[in-house]
């Protein structure tokens, strides 16, 4: 089931399944609408724009310990393939909901209610992450975006013609992967530099990934027409850029708070880096926006 957002500027579309943002299409433009998020074509990537929860990221064979128990849980978690409950809902907003159950307790022994809200404002949708512990033991959990915006927004345009540009300039170093977990490695990308072209090139090794950076804003944006997509979040420790290989029309933006595990280290969930701790009856709440252009 698919809900609609929609004002005089853009509409979009949030399936329940994942709660995932499916649509983001600019619909006043004087040469036709415009549409932002990728079409999750599963000849490249048959996803738009997932939440991670409760994991970001792999885990070592896809595995933790907690409490001495070992556990299975799949690269990101499960609350992609879940179906939400809708809690409420306006033309402009919109809340849905999902609670632990028998089938999450397999995998992940943790009571949970996690709220998904979108509410859009002009050009900007703000994406809401509301964690609750109703529970009586301690909450861990992390919880990330990878929304996937197309590129080329336009046809004649290629992935070369776009840039990311920084809200000032930057000085960054990105974490290599090895099998989708961090090797501990990491490489030199910018230095005092306020853009990156894009270039397929830049993904040969796996996504970008950069932890405790100092900026809060992030612009895809083309040379050519002008159009750009632009995500704020503040508070977010760590972030991720992604596309899976050359050709691929499109590059996430991957704002996360949890990163994926070390190739080495303790296979406790408690240990694991970018896990948080919500104590019984407490809240997390945290907020990304989106503003297309």
């Amino acid at each position: 089931m698919m809900y609609i957002l929609e004002n005089e500027q853009c509409r979009v579309a949030v399936n329940r399944l994942g709660a995932e943002l499916s649509s983001f299409v600019r619909t006043d433009l004087a040469d036709g609408t415009l549409e932002y998020i990728w079409p999750a074509d599963p000849a490249y990537w048959g996803r738009h724009a997932p939440v991670l929860f409760p994991i970001v990221g792999r885990l070592p064979d896809n595995r933790y310990h907690h409490q001495g128990r070992p556990y299975r849980l799949g690269q990101h978690g499960f609350a992609r393939d879940r179906e939400f409950s809708l809690v409420r809902q306006s033309a402009s907003a919109l809340t849905l909901e999902l609670r632990a159950d028998d089938a999450s307790r397999a995998v992940y022994p943790f009571e949970f209610a996690l709220r998904i809200s979108y509410r859009l404002a002009g050009t900007t949708l703000t994406i809401g992450w509301e964690v609750e512990n109703p529970g009586a033991a301690e909450l861990l959990f992390s919880i990330g975006a990878h929304p996937a915006f197309r590129c080329p927004l336009l046809p004649d345009e290629s992935f070369e013609d776009y840039d990311f540009v920084f809200d000032h300039p930057v000085t960054l170093e990105r974490h290599l992967l090895a099998g989708g977990l961090l090797s501990g490695q990491t490489a030199p990308l910018l230095h005092e530099q306020a853009v990156l072209p894009l270039r397929y090139e830049l993904f040969t090794n796996d996504a970008l990934v950069f932890t405790h950076f100092d900026f809060t804003h992030l612009t895809l944006r083309s040379r050519r027409s002008g159009h750009s997509v632009r995500l704020r979040f503040d508070g977010f420790p760590y972030l991720g850029l992604w596309t899976p290989r050359p050709g691929a029309p499109f590059v996430c933006i991957e704002p996360w708070q949890g990163i994926a595990s070390a190739t080495t280290g303790s296979p406790e969930l408690a240990a694991k880096q970018g896990i948080l701790h919500l104590a019984a009856g407490q809240q997390f709440l945290t907020s990304y926006s989106i503003t297309v252009a």
